[in-house]
């Protein structure tokens, strides 16, 4: 049975570093929750306290409404992949799977039909009496998932589990382990560092940045709407403008910009005249079609560099200001047509407002 999950104002240090600051979250029942995040941000210690490997200095955890801030990992109801496979190259699969099991002293006869069950549920039941190095990476980590599955747990934690697997195999385990859990009822939840991954499998993330979490919102809340500028620069790439508001009004926030007046609806809050803010405008909303009069968000400057990568095309635009001083603007031209390399040629492209997002700086 799925459970919610409520992480309660946790503090982490490890001698002088504070690895967690104040950080809660509340995860629903069967939610596919990510923490996402750079290397060093916190996501791994969060997970590995509701775990149960690392302790709290204060704050609580709780799982279906009890705590178990203090309760070993043995009794939270928990089931953990890891980065490395971690099976035991002697054991055929069904008796990697069978371990922990065996470790809770449970009946022969419910072993073998839980094994079963689970390694069917991968995809693995054929292979049962095959042993870990008779399989691909991919099939592996169907095994690490199955063992983590036939505890039977009401969480499943998976740290940075595909990073281990090439691009392709990482894209069919992405769907295997949604599909996985949401066929279970599990609530899971989910640490890597990958975006793609994190946008295409969750059902909500968090993104932390220095042991604090910076926002909480599904996928598209999260790309579309990021609260700050390293939320919008650690989702997907962006080209960041500074400026100052300058009003705001049915036509959206307007903002003062070395480029001149720059306009956008896509607000994480509200904005005041005066306020300094960043403006992220994506390389894929970029228009290279001529803009009628009065477009507004319309940018000049001198093509640099294009790569031509099939499906796409990807310019090097250089902007420059009024008053000295240039940036580099990065625009993708989706379905691009033959000789799209425009190096050296004048550059005049445009941002529709309501792909113009507005953050705090």
């Amino acid at each position: 049975m799925a459970v919610a999950i409520d992480i309660e104002s946790v503090d982490k240090t490890f001698g002088t570093f504070h690895a967690l600051k104040r950080v809660s979250v509340a995860i629903r029942p069967g939610e596919l929750f990510f923490l996402l995040g750079p290397s060093g941000c916190g996501k791994t210690t969060l997970l590995r306290c509701v775990a149960g490997f690392h302790a709290p200095e204060s704050g609580r955890i709780l799982m279906g409404g009890r705590d178990v801030t203090d309760l070993p990992p043995y009794k939270r109801g928990t089931g953990m992949m890891f980065q490395s496979y971690a099976l035991w190259p002697h054991m055929t699969l069904a008796e990697n799977v069978a371990f922990g099991l065996e470790m809770r002293k449970v009946p022969r006869a419910e072993i073998k039909r839980r094994v079963m069950e689970a390694l069917e549920r991968v995809h693995l039941a054929d292979r049962a009496k095959t042993r870990p190095n008779q399989l691909s990476g991919g099939q592996q980590q169907r095994v690490a998932l199955a063992r983590a599955l036939v505890i039977e747990p009401h969480c499943l934690l998976l740290d940075e589990p595909l990073s281990n697997l090439d691009a392709k195999l990482r894209l069919e385990m992405r769907v295997e382990i949604r599909r996985i859990c949401k066929q279970a009822g599990l609530t899971a939840i989910y640490v890597t560092h990958d975006q793609k991954e994190a946008l295409s499998v969750a059902d909500r993330l968090a993104v932390m940045y220095e042991g604090k979490i910076e926002q909480i919102g599904t996928p598209e809340e999260v790309y579309r709407t990021p609260v700050n500028r390293f939320v919008a620069g650690f989702i997907g790439e962006g080209n960041f403008i500074d400026g100052r508001v300058e009003g705001t009004g049915a036509e959206g926030v307007r903002v003062g910009t070395a480029f001149g007046p720059l306009v956008g609806t896509r607000a994480s809050g509200d904005f005041t005249a005066g306020e300094q803010v960043t403006l992220c405008l994506r390389p894929e909303a970029v228009r290279f079609d001529r803009p009628a009069a009065g477009t507004p968000n319309v940018l000049r400057g001198l093509y640099r560099e294009s790569v031509y990568l099939g499906e796409v095309a990807q310019h090097l635009i250089e902007l420059r200001q009024p008053e000295g001083g240039a940036m580099v603007f990065k625009a993708c031209e989706l379905n691009p047509l033959a000789g799209c390399d425009r190096a050296g040629e004048r550059a005049e492209v445009w941002v529709a407002p309501d792909q113009v997002i507005v953050t705090r700086s």
